[in-house]
């Protein structure tokens, strides 16, 4: 039973609110209910009804009003979960240890990423690399960049010598991004700060000034308004912004959506990529040591996917899938780059290859079934050795500069709180340099890898990780976590947040969906534009695997994911709402018909396709996309969406819509909610307190809708 009930609130002709009839366990929620609009959108011929559409205006009083309405219907909601406050308080007891990152040397000094523990954004560090690493101080504290701490670090680069230092910030998530430029000696800031930079990393042409990448600042909102030129700048130290060159970008003939410039290590050419989409690029280089000089193409088109990771003197090596779906690395000589003349240095294999070069060799890092091994290679293509690693996991960041005797590499997994560890680049021997002191002991927990047929019986690996001991009876409470696109691969992590869900029993299962990069090229192609359906499918049948081996049931299911994943649960729980419990999408792609006319969307048509290509791509887009699949008479699972105010990538109007359906349409008693984290984005640069808040909310609310009236686990499991 629904009875609709006038409440009075600041937006009155807005919404009115329903209640629902619930069972004495159950917690009471008063949902606001969304106006609707005649809105219709002709495809093909096709109307489609998109009553909704004014939630689209993010500048809006209406949408303020809803976004509050919502969010006192959810925290209400939430506040009476009964063990929430202790999920907060055992995630902050777990998050409260020191994490460094990997050193990097930039002119006198190494350098060092620190979180003592709690501070919401991490803090730069140095000390002179001729000096103890005990004599480090502090050189530049994100957490001061606003007192709330939205405000974080998006990237920071030092020109060649190190005298200087670009850094960017984003404010309340936005991908939008002010660069300010430092003496990195005395701090004190050389010049205004650059503004309106987004999708863009900083350059330095050596010391005098550096390359960066943005659009025309947007007409309508710069939250959600399309941005659909991408144009590489370079700017002169001691000059204004407006001054600033334009490189490359800009021609009407051909637009690119994303365009990236980077200078060579040794400050002598200009590499210029530029792609229409996520995937595919063409790629340019320039002689900036000749004044004046011209591009040069090295590959043109978007078919394939190559980027210049070194050069000597004029030969260069790319990085390549061009007839090499798992990726190769090859050499050309600068003056005739084209792909005719280029020659393999290392061949393709039967793994993934993300390679990467530190003091005068190329490491080679391969994926074999989303897990790393590295191999060593000299400049003449020649195997030095197969990298020993710390366990089967994850490494990354084996990279420095050409000149480096060593470096430093981390290694996770979902058991494995990141350890870093310096390797000697000429002898090969690592030692561990940072293991961080954690309240979670590894021994007690497992990870296994699986494989199970997806429904067209192409066979998909999972990694399922739990407590050992765990009786599979099918009652462990189980997030089951996906992505499945644009390229993305799912590799072993540690995460603070899954070690406490596993502390309480429960279970946590990745599975590597099509759509992703586990297997190269081909492994995503399978799982874009019509062949979208066969990521959903790998889905559904993990969560099918884990129910018929007993891990767990449908009753104590929950399905996450955020952005594309948050499309990935959106779709799957409209397509089986009968296959899960408790569904979690995060900042997720929810309307297919229109997500490429907001911000960078149209840039995600690689995988997608778009509604305006044709019939048939509409047809299969309306076909899954989550706001145009929810149906009156389904009872769906409990789900809560989450999402930004400020999120200027996927924007939240899609959660927003997608919540409304919902609302609207929920015939069962599962409650159907929406957070809306203010002043955040798209997820990058949260701060600790947030995500610690946010982390609470969504375990106590799976949880509660899984039956639980009290924690599983009230003491902990340790030694």
């Amino acid at each position: 039973m629904k009875q609709l009930i006038l409440v009075t609130i600041t937006a009155a002709t807005i919404f009115s609110c329903k209640t629902e009839t619930k069972t004495d366990r159950t917690i009471a929620v008063t949902y606001p209910e969304t106006k609707k609009v005649d809105t219709v959108d002709v495809y093909f011929g096709n109307e489609v009804k998109d009553p909704y559409r004014w939630l689209e205006d993010d500048r809006s009083k209406e949408t303020e009003d809803w976004v509050k309405a919502q969010n006192q219907a959810t925290f209400g909601y939430l506040d009476k979960i009964p063990f929430r406050e202790d999920l907060k308080n055992r995630l902050t007891e777990l998050w409260n240890y020191e994490k460094l990152g990997s050193p990097f040397k930039e002119g006198e000094y190494t350098y060092y990423f620190k979180n003592n523990g709690l501070q919401n954004q991490s803090v730069i560090y140095r000390y002179k690399s001729t000096e103890s690493p005990e004599n480090a101080k502090v050189f530049l504290d994100p957490n001061k960049f606003s007192e709330d701490g939205t405000t974080s670090l998006g990237g920071l680069n030092f020109s060649k010598d190190g005298s200087k230092a670009a850094y960017s910030i984003s404010e309340g998530g936005s991908d939008w991004r002010k660069v300010i430029v430092v003496d990195a000696e005395t701090l004190e800031r050389v010049e205004d700060t650059l503004q309106d930079i987004k999708f863009s990393g900083v350059s330095w042409n050596v010391n005098e000034g550096f390359y960066y990448s943005s659009y025309d600042k947007p007409k309508g909102s710069e939250l959600s308004a399309k941005t659909d030129q991408h144009k590489l700048y370079y700017h002169k130290l001691g000059t204004s912004q407006k001054e600033d060159k334009l490189i490359f970008g800009g021609t009407q003939e051909e637009k690119r959506r994303y365009v990236g410039g980077s200078v060579t290590e040794d400050g002598k050419y200009l590499i210029v990529s530029g792609s229409v989409s996520t995937s595919g690029n063409d790629l340019r280089i320039k002689d900036l040591t000749k004044p004046n000089s011209d591009f040069k193409t090295i590959i043109s088109g978007y078919e394939t996917d190559s980027y210049v990771i070194e050069n000597e003197g004029s030969k260069l090596y790319i990085v390549t899938n061009l007839n090499a779906p798992n990726k190769k690395i090859v050499t050309v000589d600068a003056e005739n780059p084209s792909p005719e003349n280029w020659v393999d240095f290392i061949p393709e294999t039967e793994h993934v290859l993300s390679p990467s070069k530190a003091g005068g060799y190329f490491f080679a890092e391969y994926m074999v079934d989303a897990v790393s091994e590295v191999k060593q290679y000299d400049y003449a293509g020649k195997l030095i050795r197969e990298v020993k690693l710390p366990g089967v996991g994850t490494v990354g960041g084996f990279g420095a500069k050409k000149e480096d005797k060593e470096l430093y590499f981390s290694f996770t997994n979902y058991v494995t709180p990141g350890s870093i560890y310096k390797y000697d680049i000429e002898d090969g021997n690592s030692e561990l340099y940072v293991k961080p002191e954690i309240d979670f002991n590894p021994d007690h927990y497992k990870s296994e890898q699986v494989f199970f047929n997806s429904k067209d019986g192409t066979k998909i690996p999972m990694i399922i990780t739990y407590k050992k001991g765990t009786e599979l009876n099918g009652k462990n409470p189980t997030i089951l976590y996906g992505y499945g696109g644009f390229n993305i691969s799912l590799t072993p992590s540690f995460s603070i947040a899954n070690a406490v869900w596993m502390e309480q029993g429960g279970i946590y299962a990745v599975p590597n969906l099509r759509g992703g990069g586990e297997y190269g090229k081909a492994w995503h192609d399978a799982g874009t534009k019509l062949q979208k359906q066969n990521v959903f499918n790998d889905f559904i049948a993990a969560a099918e695997y884990l129910i018929e081996k007993n891990y767990t049931s449908k009753e104590y299911l929950a399905i996450r994911g955020g952005s594309n994943g948050g499309l990935l649960v959106g779709a799957t729980m409209t397509q089986r709402p009968d296959l899960m419990q408790v569904a979690l999408p995060a900042v997720g792609v929810m309307d297919m018909l229109r997500y490429h006319t907001f911000t960078a969307g149209a840039g995600w048509a690689y995988d997608y396709g778009t509604a305006e290509d044709s019939d048939e791509m509409f047809q299969y887009l309306k076909g899954y996309s989550p706001v145009h699949n929810v149906k009156e008479g389904v009872s769906y699972p409990a789900t809560m969406v989450t999402t930004g105010d400020h999120d200027d990538r996927v924007v939240p109007a899609h959660s927003f819509k997608y919540a409304a359906e919902l609302q609207d349409k929920q015939a069962g008693n599962a409650p159907t909610l929406i957070r809306i984290e203010t002043n955040a984005g798209h997820g990058a640069g949260t701060p600790v307190s947030k995500t610690i808040e946010q982390y609470a909310d969504i375990f106590g609310f799976t949880l509660y809708n899984m039956g639980y009236d009290e924690l599983p686990v009230k003491k902990q499991f340790k030694d």
